[in-house]
């Protein structure tokens, strides 16, 4: 079976370091669903303004080349553990295939790109390929009580954030919140702990430079990106 893109996602992230882990983790990161001239059809999304989330199926399109292996190390487990693919989000796949849900904020039907569906929460960098949307069902897509693996017993520990108010201006009200709550997932690779290491992170344009040391990420230079 070959399968081509039906739309490009637009996001605040021009690579993948910084991007969310998981959808959902940041609410207020917005993102827009364009689609490709051949599918700029208002009438196929006919309906789905009905609907409050929707899932999207799409490619890890960085990892394409990328040796794959049937084992893993996830990053909540902190690098050190190997856990089979099929027992993981990892984005390294056979397939290279990703789903994320996410909310739906509005739906234009006709701009400049064609019908463009703005959404929150995903976990994309900016041109990541789209190949199919479907309406998220609460009725079968959720499941209370359930049994999530590594992940009951090691959840996330947010980190406090430091962004100088000489940089807020740079970005909107919503951006700033975006970024805040990224950093504090700790973009990071989770096996590095060097509290000199200046990392770089492109978001909304710029490239976001920021050192961590004792549960503190502190901004630490703002540049434009070119």
């Amino acid at each position: 079976m070959q399968i081509a893109p039906i739309a490009y996602f637009r996001s605040p992230f021009s690579s993948k370091f910084g991007v969310p882990r998981q959808a959902g983790l940041v609410e207020e990161l917005k993102g827009r669903i364009v689609f490709v001239p051949e599918y700029r059809n208002a009438d196929a999304l006919r309906g789905l303004e009905d609907y409050d989330y929707l899932w999207m199926i799409w490619g890890f399109s960085k990892n394409v080349e990328a040796e794959k292996h049937p084992t893993v190390r996830p990053p909540r487990l902190g690098g050190n553990r190997q856990m089979g693919v099929w027992a993981t989000r990892s984005p390294f796949r056979p397939n290279n295939l990703g789903l994320s849900s996410v909310r739906i904020e509005s739906i234009e039907l006709t701009t400049a790109e064609g019908p463009v569906i703005h959404v929150k929460g995903a976990d994309l960098m900016d041109g990541t390929p789209i190949y199919d949307i479907k309406p998220y069902l609460e009725y079968v897509d959720s499941h209370q009580g359930v049994r999530c693996g590594f992940t009951d017993d090691n959840k996330w520990a947010s980190l406090k954030v430091v962004l100088p108010d000489e940089w807020k201006a740079a970005f909107t009200e919503s951006e700033q919140q975006a970024l805040v709550k990224t950093l504090a997932l700790d973009p990071r690779p989770h096996y590095h702990d060097d509290a000199e290491r200046i990392y770089g992170m492109p978001f909304a344009g710029y490239d976001v430079r920021f050192r961590v040391a004792e549960g503190v990420v502190r901004v630490v230079e703002l540049k434009k990106m070119e």
